[in-house]
Order: C-alpha cells, then structure tokens, then sequence
C-alpha cells in the first residue's frame, strides 16, 4: 500500500511536455479530478483518479480529500541571501531622497554595512534573524531555497554564513541549498585590492569545498564589484574544485556576464537586465538558466527590463526568485514575485510559476527530482484553495495555501 493518498484534486503538475506534445499539452501540465500517492517520500502516482488501480482505501495507508484544491509542485527559492545581519531601511531612505545604488555602494554604505553588522553577529544570532524570514517563505509554500554566503567576505565569516544556512536547513521542513558567494564585495581591509582579494577567495576555495558547507560557487560580476577576468580566475578554481557556478550577471550594465556564466556551463545566470543577444544564444547552448529578480528591478526603480523575449525565442529556461536581501531587495514573499514578474516583466502566470517550480529546480541542478508532480520525485507540494494556478500570480498580499507537503510528510496545515 502507498503511504499516503490525496483524492479530489487538480493537479497542476508543471510538467514539461515535449516539443511533438507542446502545441496540446494543457497549460501548467494540469490535471482535473486527480489524485497523488505518496510512498516513502516519493511521488507514487500523479495522474487521473479514474486511473487509480482500485478503490481510494485499498491503496494507501491514509487517504486525504482535497475537495477540489489545486495541488502544485513545492515552491522554489532559487536565489536569497537570507543570512545576514542587521537591515539597511537607513539605505532604503537615501535612495529615495536622490541616492543611487553604486552612489550608496561607493560612499561605503550598501553591501559593506552588511559585512560590518554579518561579522559582528554570532551565528546564534544570525540564526535567530533568519529564521523569521525563512518561517514567511514556509508559509507561502516554499520547500527548497538557495542561500548564500557574501556579507563575511573572509573565510572565517564565510563559513560562519554557511553554517547558519545549513543549520536552517535541519531545523525546518525545507531543502536549503547553499553558495559560497565570496566574490560579492571588496571587504575593507581589501579597499582599492581588488586582485589581491580575488587571490584570498580563490585561496579560501579548497576548505570551502572540503568542509562541504557549500554546493555552489557565485560572482558579482559588475562595475561595483568584479570585472569577468576577476569572475573567471574564481570559477576556474571553483571547478578544479569540484563545485557548480552560477553568476550575479549584467544587472546594471553589459559586462558580458550572461556570456561569462555559459562559458563555465553556470547552473544559472541571475538578474539579467542588460543582456545582450550574444549571451542569449550562450545561455541557450549551455542549458543555463535565467534567474530574473524583480524584487530588486522594483526597490531599485530600474527601468532596463531583462530580455524576455529573447530568452523565450532562444529557449532558454527562465526562473524567479525572490533574491531576498536587506538592500535592493528586502521581499521574503515568493508569491509577490509571482505578481512582480508578470507585471514588470511581462512573463504569463504560466511561466511564473514554472519560475518557482520547474526551472527553479533546474537553477538549483535538482531538476531531476524536484519541481514537477511526476511519479519518482520528491513528494513535496502545496495545496492551494484556488479555482485556477493563475490565481497565485494575480492576486496581491493573499495567501492562499491550505497545506505543505515536504518529502511526505505533512509540515502545515492539517
């Protein structure tokens, strides 16, 4: 018998179907009066309830009615920095009294005062202020995210972000992923060394990898923070390490970084405004995908919006994530993302939520086992009170989610 069985479902399964399918698969992969077994962690069946092999009662140990809620896929946050210390709502003011982001950046406020207040925290107290902000993630339905280091920017701090991003991950029902974001900033004691910074990350990489607190390696290539020849000494010690990359790419000017995060076979490329045609098709040829971060594009008041268009004719998987974070963007709500990214960038509810479900997986290189409702993966997903899976982009500020589901297990609601 299955463990557990769901009866009275929709499915909206966030299956992809495959080119000779496309033109008729149904919108969300969607499936009306469904059902969904779970067995050992795993999902057993995600199909038709008439298909079931016999009556409801006699296949599983436990059989849930779900009178006629929408199921999805766990929620995916494949991009947060949710550990760090203190806020930046100071920072937040002076923008809007005229400041720009780099102005901020190179007065010595932004990334820096994060550092400044990440390194005087211990990682109880770092802990402590994550966990609220992981707790509203949870509670929209997210069962794996991504976290990363950056505001440590030395290796004793690094770890210590790693630590607490791990410890998260024990401690609640959700799958934490974690990146080594050493090149995000020059820390003080580094000011106007640039080179010599980038030799201490690359010096910090083999701990890094052996102490296996990371499952990634990520780069802020840009004008602010490291130009691609810098980016490129760090991932070619990453892989002689034996980690993926992924890349903070292009988001206020064209450095080539989309190009930059291809050219090492990136899991991701994420933020993405000013892109340009040729790191398109070098993302499309590398199966890298495109993380888009509205949350940021919104607090920041930029006006360059990502090459949408030009991913979905180049086939490029896209994602969303909430890139929570207490500068550019302080959002710990993915369903708002959902919104902000068909609104600001024009994606239809469809790809948003295949943003937070499939290709978030895929940004995460767990796509063979998450982010679908397909027999043999992972039995997370959401059970939502909604009439349609458009409902979780349109509406603003509402929750809907009725129940989680995370490895088979029930986590909330009843």
């Amino acid at each position: 018998m299955w463990d557990d069985l769901w009866t009275g479902a929709n499915l909206a399964t966030m299956a992809a179907a495959g080119a000779e399918n496309a033109a008729s698969a149904p919108p969300y992969g969607a499936i009306a009066e469904a059902a969904l077994a779970v067995d050992g962690g795993r999902i057993a069946f995600a199909g038709p309830a008439a298909d079931l092999p016999g009556a409801p009662a006699s296949l599983a140990r436990r059989v849930h009615e779900a009178g006629g809620a929408w199921i999805t896929p766990g929620l995916v946050d494949c991009h947060t920095h949710l550990v760090y210390g203190g806020d930046r709502a100071r920072e937040f003011e002076l923008r809007l009294n005229g400041a720009s982001y780099e102005e901020v950046a190179k007065a010595g406020g932004g990334i820096r005062y994060t550092v400044e207040q990440t390194r005087a925290a211990s990682e109880d107290e770092l802990y402590a202020q994550a966990l609220p902000r992981l707790n509203d993630l949870l509670a929209e339905g997210v069962t794996t995210l991504e976290i990363k280091s950056g505001y440590g920017l030395s290796l004793e701090h690094e770890l210590k972000m790693l630590r607490v991003a791990r410890r998260l991950g024990e401690s609640a029902p959700v799958t934490v992923k974690t990146t080594f974001l050493g090149a995000h900033a020059l820390p003080p004691e580094f000011d106007r060394r640039p080179e010599d910074y980038v030799d201490a990350v690359i010096a910090m990489l083999p701990e890094i990898a052996g102490s296996g607190l990371a499952d990634a390696v990520d780069g802020f290539c840009e004008r602010i923070a490291f130009y691609p020849e810098q980016i490129a000494r760090v991932f070619s010690a990453a892989e002689a390490a034996g980690l993926p990359v992924k890349l903070h790419a292009d988001q206020l000017s064209d450095l080539k970084g989309a190009a930059l995060a291809a050219r090492f076979n990136a899991l991701s490329a994420d933020h993405l405004e000013y892109t340009g045609e040729d790191g398109v098709r070098a993302m499309a040829l590398m199966g890298t995908v495109a993380v888009l971060l509205p949350g940021a594009f919104y607090v920041l008041h930029e006006t360059k919006m990502p090459p949408v268009e030009a991913f979905r004719r180049a086939g490029v998987p896209i994602a969303l994530a909430t890139d929570s974070n207490p500068g550019s963007s302080p959002v710990t709500s993915l369903l708002l993302i959902l919104n902000m990214g068909c609104t600001l960038f024009r994606l239809t509810p469809e790809e948003a939520l295949a943003g937070v479900t499939r290709n978030g997986a895929r940004a995460l290189g767990m796509q063979e086992t998450h982010g679908t409702l397909e027999a043999g993966k992972a039995a997370d997903f959401v059970l939502w009170d909604i009439s349609h899976p458009a409902e979780l982009a349109y509406r603003i500020g509402h929750n809907p989610c009725r129940q989680v589901v995370k490895d088979g297990m029930i986590v909330r609601g009843g």
